[in-house]
């Protein structure tokens, strides 16, 4: 079974937004999720978060084509009623990240990538970075 990889929404916003340094790690991420060799997931609300940051710097023309390139070769959580309860009712500080924690367990996923690991402390599956996934599995 592949891995199963969820997306926060800042790994997210690397991607699209090629923001460097940490553009190249999560690029490298999405080859493997094109070449089928990992799944990866974001949540839906990843995707009105990233479109209306994105839209400060790019068209939103421009942005829907990088979320259309980018839902292909992802898989979507979405955001029910049940996730939201949970995380309104958890121990993460940050609402935010409960609801994307709770996504992941959501959709099977076996790590979270995320440049904001503290806020993950709750977790119970894996969190890192993009670089740390890449050098688990030798990829760097």
């Amino acid at each position: 079974m592949k891995p199963r990889l969820f997306i926060d929404t800042n790994i997210m916003l690397d991607l699209l937004g090629e923001r460097l340094p940490y553009y190249d790690s999560i690029a490298k991420i999405a080859t493997l999720a094109d070449k089928s060799e990992i799944a990866i997931v974001a949540s839906a609300l990843s995707y009105s978060t990233v479109a209306y940051l994105l839209s400060k710097y790019e068209s939103i023309e421009k942005i829907k084509e990088k979320l259309r390139k980018f839902k292909i070769i992802s898989e979507i959580s979405d955001l029910d009623e049940k996730t939201i309860e949970k995380g309104l009712n958890s121990n993460f500080s940050d609402f935010e990240d409960g609801l994307q924690y709770f996504c992941s367990l959501k959709s099977g996923c076996t790590i979270i990538l995320t440049r904001n690991q503290k806020d993950f402390k709750a977790s119970n599956i894996p969190v890192m970075s993009a670089d740390e996934y890449l050098k688990s599995i030798n990829r760097e």
